[in-house]
């Protein structure tokens, strides 16, 4: 817990379930309901930079 929340994380490979995010393009990241990135590897300080914006 390196931001002091609780969280839980889901691993969807399902590709309908993607797919019915818009996402076309692996991986993505999606906080809250919204696609925050997709496309791309983030690297932990990223991810954790996103997740602290949203």
């Amino acid at each position: 817990m390196e931001l002091g929340i609780n969280t839980s994380i889901d691993h969807v490979t399902d590709f309908t379930e993607i797919a019915a995010y818009g996402v076309m393009t692996t991986p993505a990241l999606v906080v809250d309901g919204k696609v925050v990135s997709y496309g791309k590897v983030l690297k932990k300080e990223e991810v954790k930079a996103v997740i602290q914006k949203v």
